[in-house]
């Protein structure tokens, strides 16, 4: 089949009555359609107030002709879809689908793959950074569709018509884009650019820190703490999480983050100290406060002496200067290539070249600053910073 047949106006059309799929057998029936064509497009629809991972309520793809409603609440077998994301043949079309993406991974426990994120194409070719759905289907095909439905209970049964055509219409473009999209990677030579930060983005959407080890490192505020301090930050966060992943609850239910640096800074010794800080619930105190004070005290019998990877500390203020610098070869580098500026530096990854040589090494570029940006920005950032050396 031909990508050209893929025709947006037939797939609005199909939108306003979309085919509904609620049972394990019709999921098979037209998974095994899917797994013939060339490329789908993927949406989903969740609700997560209350729980720490989303509940599927809606997952829509289209195809070559057709909009599609799954229903997760009434098919117990979604194996068969599975199937379909790990066919590297079918290409699966998402729009800003990092959330998504983490859902799939949790339901499903597969990542689609290979992916075309039409947010992040439209970055690559100059439409804009992070751009919504809506922009970008007026930007590319002076369409407007509305958000009237962005906030629905997607979990209650039975959806409206409104809410079926809404949850429809979020993937019946994205073919027809994808292709708009593709075709002009290919003719600004950007496309192996794009297909290398489609795998970074489902490696980013990777569970990598299940236990929440790594959780403290956020908290940029602590970066100055002692060492028992921060291996009682280390702790608690890691507990929450845990926690709050074993209860699928949401982490302010545990302790706000806000509540843990209260936590921190004011040490309580006994549970009435900790009924004391700052947003602390009664119930966490009766429920789970010899847990949270036990953890102060195995952090504090150990003292400073465990090592701990430290929370990276504010660049020294000198930098903020040759910040402005590097920033400017970025926005110089971005405008004259016609891509968004965020996409070409991120700021984590400036400060990650930048740190490695804080302490007199030599620069060495992260990963991120490696591959298709090695050249054009990669480089250009370890000259400036060598004259930057140089210069004193």
């Amino acid at each position: 089949m031909k990508d050209d047949s893929y025709d947006w106006a037939v797939l609005e059309a199909s939108a306003q009555q979309p085919i509904h799929i609620t049972s394990n057998a019709l999921l098979v029936e037209y998974c095994a359609r899917w797994q013939t064509l060339p490329m789908i497009a993927l949406d989903t629809e969740f609700q997560r107030i209350d729980t720490f991972y989303p509940i599927p309520g809606l997952i829509q793809i289209a195809d070559d002709q057709y909009c599609y409603l799954i229903d997760p609440l009434s098919i117990d077998d979604l194996s068969p879809l599975s199937q379909v994301f790990s066919n590297p043949d079918v290409l699966k079309i998402i729009h800003a689908g990092s959330e998504d993406l983490e859902l799939f991974n949790h339901t499903l426990g597969v990542l689609p793959s290979p992916i075309f994120d039409t947010q992040l194409a439209a970055a690559f070719i100059g439409w804009g950074f992070t751009m919504g759905l809506q922009r970008l289907l007026e930007h590319a095909l002076d369409i407007q569709i509305g958000k009237g439905e962005t906030t629905s209970d997607w979990l209650k049964r039975p959806l409206s018509p409104e809410q079926e055509v809404y949850a429809a219409l979020d993937v019946a473009y994205l073919p027809a884009i994808c292709l708009m999209q593709k075709t002009e990677l290919e003719s600004r030579d950007r496309l192996s650019w794009f297909v290398e930060e489609s795998e970074v983005a489902l490696q980013t959407a990777l569970d990598t820190d299940p236990d929440g080890r790594e959780y403290y490192r956020r908290f940029s505020q602590m970066s100055a703490v002692s060492g028992f301090k921060l291996a009682a930050l280390r702790d608690i966060t890691m507990w929450r999480e845990q926690q709050c992943r074993l209860r699928d609850t949401p982490r302010n239910w545990v302790l706000r983050n806000q509540t843990i640096l209260s936590i921190i800074n004011n040490w309580p010794r006994n549970s009435v100290e900790l009924a004391r800080t700052d947003e602390m619930r009664h119930k966490v105190v009766r429920e789970e406060g010899e847990a949270i004070l036990a953890i102060l005290e195995n952090a504090y019998s150990r003292g400073d002496n465990e090592e701990i990877i430290p929370i990276n500390r504010p660049l020294p203020v000198f930098w903020n200067k040759r910040l402005k610098k590097l920033k400017a070869i970025a926005r110089d580098v971005a405008g004259r290539l016609g891509i968004a500026q965020e996409i070409l530096l991120r700021k984590k990854d400036l400060e990650a070249l930048i740190r490695s040589g804080l302490d007199g090494q030599e620069y060495q570029l992260p990963d991120e600053l490696n591959g298709w940006r090695r050249e054009i920005i990669g480089l250009p950032l370890l000259a400036q910073l060598k004259q930057f050396d140089k210069n004193g």
